[in-house]
């Protein structure tokens, strides 16, 4: 059978993301209103104040959002719509949250801008690629995601967030980690490359690193072991039960379209008691990041993230930390953490 999807794919890849050394995230807009005590104009304004590209859905406008701000104590949107360089806002976000019975996002919430619907019946479709693929005349429409494996193929060895952020995620690492050369102790950077901004000298006899791309993890000064997988195909992770300490991932969580098979997986590896922590700024790739993350705002990425820890079960509520460095000067850097229930 012809293979369609995959040719198609790569070719999309080279028409609309085109492979360069050096590839920066880009920053999100701000959607937020500068009103933290409006819900109505908040309100409005998601529904009809931001034009999103192509199929970014708002599927938090549409489910999350008005079940959240419904909740008890959030009716005037205090925390929510504030801007979220506020100092003291992203640490109430998590706070006492009523969460749902059923996990508020859709699958098309999971979806990014590097996929394409083709219709080649219609009329204009003329891209160029007719002359190039062969379509077959029953072929209707077709599904493409430019494959990961392409994007990040090429090594990059850039950081994503600039050195006040940096700065700012290290010393929180120092706070929290375990002191360096505890025994026993091992640690997972998930979807590491060759810079995981742990604090200097940092060691410990297991420091596994779960990334993209060989030559960047060949790279990272702080890792013992490495894996090379790609989590949206493959959200197993190939670790034993009870396997580790801490996990990290740093300003990668926007990236994964399939975010509960993973975090359920973070559980069943972390020890209990263990702690994961999820890192995050307002700048990410584009096309790669999930829909429900480009459409929103930083608050609400905090409740993203925390929904994903809360939904996938075994650990304890999440709680959110501001550690941004100079806000409204510099990266924003916000952390979502959680540790493993003792009972899971």
């Amino acid at each position: 059978m012809y293979d369609m999807s995959k040719k198609m794919s790569r070719m999309i890849s080279l028409l609309v993301l085109p492979q360069q050394q050096q590839i920066y995230p880009c920053r999100l807009p701000t959607i937020h209103t500068r009103a933290a005590n409006s819900v109505s104009e908040s309100q409005r304004k998601w529904k009809i104040g931001f034009k999103a590209p192509r199929r970014l859905v708002l599927g938090l406008g549409a489910s999350f959002w008005s079940q959240f701000m419904s909740m008890p104590g959030r009716a005037r949107g205090k925390y929510h719509i504030a801007l979220a360089r506020q100092k003291g806002v992203i640490e109430e976000v998590l706070k006492n949250v009523d969460w749902p019975q059923q996990f508020p996002f859709k699958e098309e919430d999971f979806q990014r801008f590097d996929e394409y619907n083709f219709d080649f019946n219609h009329p204009t479709f003329d891209i160029g690629l007719s002359s190039l693929l062969y379509i077959p005349s029953k072929l209707k429409v077709v599904m493409c995601r430019s494959p990961d494996s392409l994007f990040y193929d090429a090594p990059r060895f850039v950081t994503h967030i600039d050195d006040p952020a940096i700065a700012a995620l290290t010393k929180y690492y120092s706070k929290v980690f375990p002191p360096s050369n505890t025994p026993g102790i091992c640690i997972l950077d998930m979807c590491s490359s060759w810079v995981s901004h742990f604090p200097k000298g940092y060691k410990q006899a297991c420091i596994v690193g779960l990334g993209m791309n060989e030559e960047e993890l060949k790279r990272n000064p702080v890792l013992t072991e490495y894996v090379v997988q790609d989590l949206n195909l493959n959200p197993k992770l190939p670790f034993e039960d009870n396997s580790f300490d801490v996990i990290s991932n740093a300003v990668s969580v926007d990236y994964l379209s399939k975010p509960i098979e993973v975090f359920k997986e973070m559980c069943r590896i972390l020890k209990p008691g263990g702690l994961a922590i999820m890192s995050f700024s307002n700048r990410c790739f584009w096309t790669k990041a999930i829909s429900i993350w480009t459409s929103t705002g930083d608050a609400d990425h905090v409740m993203i993230v925390g929904s994903y820890f809360h939904y996938s079960g075994g650990f304890e509520p999440p709680q959110a930390v501001d550690i941004s460095p100079n806000p409204g000067r510099s990266d924003p850097m916000y952390v979502v953490f959680s540790t493993k229930a003792s009972t899971a």
